[in-house]
């Protein structure tokens, strides 16, 4: 954590307004976590509001050399929405806007349908993934995440989340060529 940081932090302790500096600094990215794990805009919404009223509340307890605010944070959005699934019985569902975006499409019916169901198809591919290879494939291609930072994220080397994300692309490449996505 830089020096900067490090003092925001110290000050939104002590005064609960200086924490909507943290709050505008890392709002974008935990939705951004949240909602590719749920896919819904409204319930991203409702577990990054959760998930930054928790961090508030648990402000006071957190230590500046143990681990990075950011690593911290997505820990909080990841234990939100274990919580969250426990609570809803998560189950599939197409999002509103999904709806509405597939009426304005001017392609032909059947091409829709064969790209949602390709769509659909994929997902439950990275869904059957472990968690932890979830977490690295959103931290690095929906987040933009270094290797370096994901470790930071999850409590592990650098050395380890290469490992992860190697063995992830290797699964999902093997699920898609047995699928007929790729030769």
């Amino acid at each position: 954590m830089d020096e900067d940081e490090r003092l925001l932090v110290e000050q939104a302790k002590r005064d609960p307004q200086a924490f909507a500096t943290l709050y505008e600094k890392y709002v974008d990215r935990i939705y951004t976590y949240l909602y590719y794990r749920v896919r819904t805009k409204e319930a991203a919404e409702e577990l990054t509001a959760d998930t930054f009223r928790k961090a508030l509340e648990a402000l006071p307890r957190f230590k500046c050399g143990k681990a990075p605010f950011e690593a911290w944070l997505y820990r909080i959005a990841h234990n939100a929405l274990i919580n969250w699934r426990r609570a809803m019985s998560y189950r599939n569902s197409i999002p509103l806007e999904d709806v509405r975006n597939l009426r304005q499409d001017q392609r032909l019916p059947e091409d829709v349908a064969i790209a949602a169901e390709m769509k659909d198809e994929l997902l439950r591919i990275v869904r059957q993934l472990p968690a932890e290879w979830q977490e690295v494939l959103i931290l690095r291609f929906a987040e933009g995440k270094r290797h370096a930072e994901i470790g930071r994220i999850l409590g592990k080397s650098e050395t380890a989340v290469k490992s992860i994300y190697y063995r992830t692309l290797k699964s999902l490449r093997a699920a898609f060529k047995e699928r007929g996505f790729i030769r």
